[in-house]
């Protein structure tokens, strides 16, 4: 039984930390265990096929076309990329205007951006601040500018990039998990991949296939948002960050429209309230996808206070504005998904970004500038420069060198990265989502001052808290969300469907979660999750319920992490089959 929630702000007294998950990242260390021969041998293994580690491989491959003799050293696979989704852009999801920049130091003088398949350049865009029935259109906060940026879907942006990544030599392994760091003598030596073809109790089907140790020279960790293995690297190797990593839930669609749309669209305010004492920070973006199609989603901070609260129904909520829906009316929706987004920002990023053969980068590492929208391009910029100190170290110990000189040479990552203009941009913003803390008002006038002065004026080092160590309180929320009617509105089931969810009903349950909770905690869970997954199993009893998982509707967002619970990898091709997200 947890200890008892302290009391809180207003005598709130339920948090979510007080309840943890039956999880230990020690249980996913550990030495390899296949015999020797059965293991698979790579020179470099990047975890995760997103923008950061396909820009990896790109990078990596790249210079190793310049070294053949450092490719032939690597043996037969110098290079792998594993991607727990059914293909690279499976899991992938963002707005996504992205800043072009990382793309052409990737590729270099010759690239041209509108090769790439996306959606072209901005061309127009406003920010309005939303009352309940009206919409009023603000200047462009400097951070939020987006001219000479481009619109992309991310899913189709990833398999642009893993087709990139192939061509230079790359092995790709999709519907592969992995579940475990493997470390040898101090040294991360890899990662083992999940079992395939298990039951619900964990027995083995008739189409049963063990993991793998895949062992490697270097290893990257490029998972994306609440990557697995970083987390359990953080803590054996003792680098998390000084302040605790902060969460938003973005909740998105795409829609086939009868009009263009001309502009991207920001808003602020409605449908969240500005009350400090409910923490409700975040605003909705609606970005035009050529002429036929338009993106719209909702983003809001998981240090809400209010159990009621449901992104996924906000985002319903906010479709029937009158600035919004005359831009859906006569369409139809056709995909749907959510993600997690870090938003701590500087102060949250690990303590260093290597660990004796480890390389972390992107999302997993919290290289996300919220005040601007942006992170596509830092993970771009990031995985290059993994590639970079990887090619160093093993180019520095190819004829047996010290140990020493190659940990020295992936130390260079943290300092390149901190040094460029991923460190440079996320310390001008360092405090700016902890004053919204304070407030939707008193922190827009905090952040604006500092984004007006590029992080020079700042008011002190702002306290950051953990999402889960919010306290809980209710309100009627809930009674004001929409009907589901299925043209303008749905419920989670029918949005589920429409991310393509690939997850077998009868596999093992991959979410660690307290199962006696108070009411207050469990119907925070049942409407934090976009996708249906946890539902109250039980009538309370001393005040305490118990909590059903239906772990086979998970979108794999990794918000349950952030508030209380822990995703943990599912089987390999499990999860959703975005295409246009």
């Amino acid at each position: 039984m947890p200890p008892p929630a302290r009391p809180g702000l207003g005598g709130l007294m339920v948090r979510p930390a007080d309840y943890p998950p039956p999880f230990r990242a020690s249980d996913y260390v550990g030495e390899p265990t296949d015999p020797v021969d059965d293991r698979i041998e790579v020179g470099v293994l990047v975890v995760g096929a997103g923008p950061a580690g396909l820009s990896c491989a790109i990078r990596f491959g790249q210079l190793l076309e310049e070294n053949a003799d450092l490719a032939e050293n690597l043996g037969d696979v110098p290079l792998a990329v594993i991607e727990k989704g059914k293909q690279p852009g499976s899991h992938l999801l963002s707005g996504a205007i992205v800043n072009p920049v990382s793309l052409r130091r990737l590729f270099g003088p010759q690239f041209r951006i509108e090769d790439v398949p996306g959606y072209g350049p901005v061309q127009q865009e406003s920010v309005c601040l939303l009352t309940s029935e009206k919409s009023m259109r603000i200047p462009t906060p400097p951070p939020m500018r987006n001219h000479g940026n481009f619109i992309f879907s991310l899913s189709q942006l990833g398999r642009w990039l893993s087709s990139r990544a192939e061509e230079l030599g790359c092995m790709i392994l999709p519907q592969t998990a992995a579940v475990r760091l493997l470390v040898s003598a101090g040294k991360v030596v890899g990662v083992r991949t999940g079992d395939k073809g298990r039951g619900v109790d964990g027995e083995e089907l008739a189409r049963f296939e063990p993991g793998n140790d895949i062992v490697a020279r270097v290893t990257v960790l490029a998972e994306g948002t609440q990557g697995h293995l970083t987390s359990v690297a953080m803590n054996h190797f003792g680098l998390l960050p000084s302040d605790p990593q902060t969460w938003e839930l973005g909740v998105k669609e795409v829609w086939r429209v009868k009009k263009p749309l001309d502009r991207t669209i920001h808003t602020m305010g409605w449908p969240l309230r500005p009350e400090p004492r409910l923490r409700e920070f975040g605003g909705s973006f609606i970005y035009p996808m050529g002429s036929e199609m338009v993106t719209l989603g909702m983003v809001v901070g998981l240090d809400y206070r209010d159990s009621e609260l449901s992104v996924h129904d906000l985002l319903q909520q906010l479709k029937t504005h009158p600035m919004v829906w005359p831009i859906l009316e006569g369409g139809q929706r056709l995909e749907w998904g959510a993600k997690t987004i870090p938003s701590g920002g500087f102060n949250s990023l690990p303590r260093n970004l290597s660990a004796p053969g480890l390389l972390i980068c992107g999302d997993c590492a919290g290289m996300v500038n919220i005040p601007t929208l942006k992170g596509v391009h830092y993970a771009v910029e990031a995985g290059r420069l993994a590639a970079e100190s990887a090619f160093a170290a093993l180019k520095a110990t190819r004829s047996g060198g010290d140990e020493s000189r190659f940990q020295s040479a992936l130390g260079s990552y943290d300092r390149a990265v901190r040094s460029g203009f991923i460190g440079r941009d996320l310390y001008e913003v360092r405090d700016m989502r902890q004053a919204f803390g304070r407030g939707f008002f008193l922190g827009g006038v905090i952040s604006g001052v500092m984004a007006v002065s590029r992080g020079r004026i700042s008011i002190g080092k702002m306290r950051s808290e953990r999402d889960d160590a919010q306290p809980l309180t209710t309100t009627d929320r809930s009674s004001r969300y929409p009907k589901p009617d299925g043209a303008l509105t749905f419920d989670k089931l029918s949005s589920v469907f429409l991310s393509g969810n690939k997850t077998r009903d009868d596999q093992p349950n991959h979410i660690r979660l307290a199962q006696e909770v108070p009411v207050e905690l469990a119907r925070m869970w049942v409407n934090l999750c976009p996708a249906h997954v946890y539902q109250i199993d039980s009538e309370p009893r001393d005040g305490l319920v118990s909590v059903k998982i239906d772990a086979s509707n998970c979108v794999q967002c990794g918000a349950i992490s952030a508030r209380g619970g822990r995703l943990t990898p599912p089987e390999g091709g499990s999860g959703p089959e975005y295409s246009l997200s």
